[in-house]
């Protein structure tokens, strides 16, 4: 039967109207979020933040790993966010730059994201033509910096020196790029010029597999009403022993172990090990014997040379040799976990039966549950400051900081789960940097390795520590919220990377300013009374310390660097000492 052109014209019409409710609930959806989350930035870059989580919403990233590895402003060749991962951990510098193995997957990330309502054919011409400047390895990345900003050039550093470290180990390189706007389809002269940024690399990197995805409305929202996976199944070889605290020892097989720690599309569920003490620890000789067990399968099954995993979690139950858990973390067997997930991306297809060994525990409390973690890993040699996250400090700085206003991150993305502000969540990491800035004096240090504050013990132990009154660390989250505030509504509209390089310093200058001393004590810098200084004091200090960076190069070597200290000491010496003679007469 013919179709009459009213039935034609009908059927245009709704879809007409059902692409435009996307469109229409994407904004809104953007908005409504903006305002409860981050009111203090545009829209459109509030938009890049949204669409970054949601894409790498498998990477379990926070807020801060997020904003990190934005590049977007004057300068960015089209790209508005670069993340280099190395079996889904996250590389935020050079300085985590680490060794691997054979068989070691390295993903590089693009994001592009746009609050408009289509794609443009420029968008992926730009996109094409930064690639072929800053993933060519031939390229020198000094000599771009006069055309690409310094964030862009600080992410892709970070790639290309992470490739080249293990580039001996033939790794599998992946690389995505995603282009993301409130737009509902992708007309085919843009789609076409895909083929074009695929040839590039190909042409630069042949071993590597190439995808590019538009993000359309639709597709946004579909990713967003996507929830984190909290409900799993474990199927087990047989019966488990049952406890009378409602949990299980079992065996199960290293094949049904993988799918219980993987998603749909057999990507890690990085977020099912948040509260474990330990990195995955890559080459050391653990996880080399563990390696060595899985690719050259013996008379022994695996859980007789393994210790097993232990899992804490909400709820279990259990019906025809398959566990249902709720909340499940993973907090001991991390090292064999990732080895397990490792084997099987070498071998998707194995149906390996070797088994291992399970413990599931079902913890009424939090309390209960850091006891767990403790005791489960004080059988084998781990630092001490591996356990930090469960440290007492660390959970009295989370109840006095939320006193403050803040929200102590202390438990991975607990609170952006719980959907409080972004600028109210501070992370340890954050609030390692802001005192060793701040109260240690050292900003380059601050800037240059943010991670080490966690993983060295002796920067560790000089940052948390008993000694000082916890007021401090509450004063030092102010002075460093207050400072990047203030960067960011400068006339002079730093730069995202001009921001990171500064902050630390000027939030050392600010405080030695207020306090007229060169080297406040931790009690000094308790008791400074931020409301006091005036706005004019800020500005100068944000004025002074981008005169000496701009002087030295203005680049994120100088940050780093103990030049820019250095004169910033100086300067607040000179500072004080003319106060001084004034405050005399």
């Amino acid at each position: 039967m013919a179709v009459s052109c009213y039935t034609v014209a009908f059927r245009n019409f709704k879809q007409l109207k059902m692409t435009s409710n996307h469109q229409i609930i994407v904004q809104t959806l953007v908005e409504q979020k903006r305002d409860e989350l981050y009111p203090e930035i545009s829209i459109n870059d509030f938009f890049h933040i949204y669409a970054t989580e949601q894409i790498l919403k498998n990477y379990d990233l926070n807020y801060e790993e997020i904003e990190k590895g934005i590049t977007e402003g004057g300068g960015d060749g089209g790209i508005d966010g670069i993340y280099t991962f190395i079996n889904g951990e996250l590389i935020q510098s050079v300085d985590d730059i680490v060794d691997a193995k054979k068989n070691t997957l390295l993903e590089l990330v693009v994001i592009q994201s746009k609050f408009t309502n289509s794609f443009t054919e420029t968008a992926v011409e730009k996109c094409n033509s930064s690639a072929k400047e800053l993933f060519d390895l031939s390229n020198d990345l000094d000599a771009l910096r006069s055309v690409y900003n310094e964030q862009l050039i600080r992410s892709v550093k970070i790639f290309r020196e992470q490739y080249k470290k293990i580039i001996s180990k033939f790794p599998e390189l992946s690389i995505q790029y995603f282009y993301c706007s409130k737009g509902t389809e992708v007309h085919p002269n843009t789609e076409r010029k895909v083929s074009v940024i695929d040839s590039t690399f190909q042409e630069l990197y042949s071993d590597a597999s190439f995808k590019f995805e538009f993000i359309t409305a639709q597709k946004l929202l579909e990713i967003s009403r996507k929830e984190q996976t909290r409900v799993k199944q474990l199927l087990l070889k047989d019966n488990p022993i049952s406890t009378t605290d409602e949990g299980y020892i079992a065996i199960a097989s290293i094949r049904s172990y993988f799918d219980f720690i993987t998603s749909d599309d057999k990507k890690l569920l990085k977020y099912f090990f948040d509260a474990n003490v330990r990195d995955y620890q890559g080459t050391v000789e653990v996880n080399k014997g563990i390696k060595e067990t899985l690719e050259n399968p013996g008379e022994e099954d695996f859980w007789w040379l393994n210790n097993g995993i232990t899992i804490t979690v909400s709820k279990a139950t259990y019906s025809g040799k398959t566990l249902t858990i709720e909340d499940p973390q993973i907090v001991n067997g991390l090292q064999t976990s990732f080895e397990v997930y490792n084997y099987f991306r070498g071998v998707p297809d194995s149906q390996d039966e070797r088994n291992v060994l399970v413990r599931v525990i079902t913890t009424k409390s939090e309390k209960s549950r850091l006891k767990v973690i403790r005791a489960t890993n004080s059988q084998t040699k781990v630092p001490l400051a591996s356990l930090r996250a469960t440290e007492s400090i660390h959970r009295d700085l989370e109840d006095f900081l939320l006193t403050e206003g803040f929200y102590y991150d202390r438990r991975k993305n607990f609170y952006k789960n719980n959907g409080k502000p972004i600028n109210s969540i501070v992370s340890i990491s954050y609030l390692g940097q802001a005192v060793m800035a701040i109260v240690l004096q050292e900003p380059d240090y601050a800037r240059a390795r943010p991670s080490s504050l966690l993983k060295n013990d002796s920067d560790y132990k000089r940052v948390f520590t008993e000694d000082y009154p916890i007021k401090l660390y509450a004063k030092c989250v102010n002075i460093q919220k207050q400072t990047e505030h203030r960067l960011k509504a400068s006339k002079s509209s730093f730069s995202t990377s001009q921001i990171g390089d500064m902050k630390y310093h000027v939030a050392l200058y600010i405080t030695c300013l207020a306090l007229k001393k060169e080297s406040p004590t931790p009690k000094e810098i308790e008791g400074l009374n931020l409301s006091e200084v005036s706005e004019d004091s800020w500005q100068t200090a944000i004025d002074d310390v981008n005169v000496l960076y701009d002087s030295l190069g203005g680049t994120n070597a100088v940050a780093k660097g103990k030049e820019l200290i250095t004169e910033l000491k100086e300067l607040i010496r000179e500072k004080i000492t003319a106060a001084d003679k004034v405050y005399s007469k």
